[in-house]
This record gives C-alpha cells, sequence and structure tokens, in this order.
C-alpha cells in the first residue's frame, strides 16, 4: 500500500471521528439525561479531539507524491 493511500484511509478514521462525535453531543443534549449525558459527552469530546487531530496530522505533512 502507498504512502497517499494509506494517508487517505487515516483521514477517513478523522472524517469518521468527527463525524461520531457530531451525533454524540446531538444525542446527549437532546435525548439523553443526568450522567449519562455526561458520560456520552466525554466521549464525544475525546473522539472530537483526536478525529481534529489527526485531520490536522494529514493536513500539514505535506503531499505524499
Amino acid at each position: 500500500m502507498s504512502q497517499a493511500m494509506l494517508k487517505m484511509y487515516i483521514s477517513f478514521v478523522g472524517m469518521a471521528l468527527l463525524l461520531v462525535a457530531i451525533g454524540f453531543i446531538l444525542l446527549a443534549r437532546y435525548k439523553l439525561k443526568g450522567w449519562l449525558a455526561g458520560v456520552v459527552s466525554l466521549l464525544a469530546y475525546i473522539s472530537l479531539i483526536f478525529g481534529s487531530l489527526i485531520i490536522f496530522y494529514i493536513v500539514f505533512s505535506g503531499p505524499s507524491a
């Protein structure tokens, strides 16, 4: 597998984590109450941070070819 393909798959993981964060935050705000909303929010913000770091790395690592 080439380096460019590997970067593409890693960026897909980063985008998926960002989408999961959006879903978890909406779920915690509008459907859940109490401590369960807090746990889901914590998971959402953790996935938001990891997804952002992955995208930041992919964008600023430069071209692969």
